[in-house]
């Protein structure tokens, strides 16, 4: 997923900083490029789409002779492309399966140290067997060129929108419909910043979903309707990153965009949905610039003696508990400080 390859980025910036004469290389699905492009601390990417054989995969890997192979997605085709690899230091998540294929292995279930999170510290901790000396809260960064962020600027004047004005971007829909929080619920957040904020509402969404952001856009008020602006939005993922850059804030769903957002410097509001465990994701919150809410935190005996299976299973029923009314105060507040 483009989040996780996001984050993973921040150990490109670790090793180099240990290693400066490095050689250091990607491997990612092609559509993920986007978010790692203009990195410095990369030398080159591998990209693949879903479709490839493991076998292109194996060779593709092999013909590098590699030094080291950092597996940070830890599923059977990586770990078979790592254990095939030839590299000296195999290095992974532990797994029954990666056990065969790997020499360096890590637990998954860490306490975070930093206000990096989990997600960060979890991954920085694969390049243990390279060295121990490194920086533990990275932050994922995302470099856009001064044009994409003109051209984005230059986007939103051209459709009759100040960028002085305060411009929320509303991550609408998420990942999955089993984390999209529900659309009457989404609209009603909607509905509320309105009614405080004077701001411009630009929905993150793509020609495709369009049915499902009409549908949200339909429950809202009408005020609430006059303030979103539909038919402005980022045509590819760069485009996306660039108008997000000239945003206020990212307001939504977690996921890829609220990782985005944070990776642009951009403050952002997440809304987790209830089988996720927030604390492996909620990478630098500190209350102000970057914060979120999840069901656990209004409702945590809805969660007691629950298996993960089970929040799984139960995921769009206890969604349908987590009211808008839970965290307005949350919501109006930091809206407040970034509009």
């Amino acid at each position: 997923m483009i989040g996780d390859v996001l984050t993973s980025s921040v150990l490109f910036e670790a090793l180099r900083n240990k290693f400066p004469r490095a050689e250091l290389h990607y491997l990612v699905y092609r559509h993920a490029m986007p978010v790692i492009r203009n990195n410095p601390f990369i030398d080159k990417v591998l990209a693949f789409r879903r479709e490839d054989k493991s076998v292109y995969l194996i060779n593709a890997v092999r013909e590098q002779n590699y030094d080291a192979v950092i597996d940070v997605q830890s599923v059977p085709l990586t770990a078979t492309v790592t254990g095939l690899s030839g590299a000296k230091i195999r290095s992974a998540y532990e797994k029954w399966y990666t056990k065969l294929a790997c020499n360096h292995l890590f637990s998954r279930n860490i306490e975070a140290e930093t206000n990096a999170g989990a997600a960060v510290e979890k991954r920085l901790r694969l390049l243990s067997p390279l060295t121990e000396d490194y920086q533990k809260n990275l932050k994922p960064k995302i470099y856009l060129r001064r044009n994409e962020r003109e051209e984005a600027r230059q986007y939103l004047i051209e459709n009759n929108i100040d960028p002085a004005e305060t411009i929320f971007m509303i991550s609408v829909l998420g990942s999955s419909q089993l984390k999209t929080y529900p659309s009457i619920f989404m609209a009603k957040v909607l509905d509320k910043i309105a009614q405080n904020f004077e701001a411009v509402l630009i929905l993150n969404y793509i020609p495709a979903q369009e049915a499902e952001v009409t549908a949200i856009y339909n429950l809202c008020e009408e005020e609430t309707q006059q303030k979103i602006r539909r038919d402005v939005y980022g045509k590819n993922l760069r485009e996306f990153l660039a108008l997000t850059s000239q945003c206020d804030a990212l307001i939504g769903n977690e996921g890829g965009a609220i990782n985005m957002a944070k990776a642009l410097n951009v403050p952002t509001f997440a809304i987790y949905c209830p089988e996720l465990n927030k604390g492996n994701w909620n990478i630098f919150e500190d209350g102000e610039q970057n914060v979120s809410v999840h069901l656990r935190d209004y409702q945590p005996e809805l969660f007691e003696n629950k298996t993960q299976q089970q929040l799984k299973t139960a995921n769009m029923t206890m969604y349908r508990e987590f009211k808008p009314e839970f965290f307005q105060d949350e919501l109006i507040d930091f809206c407040k400080k970034h509009s």
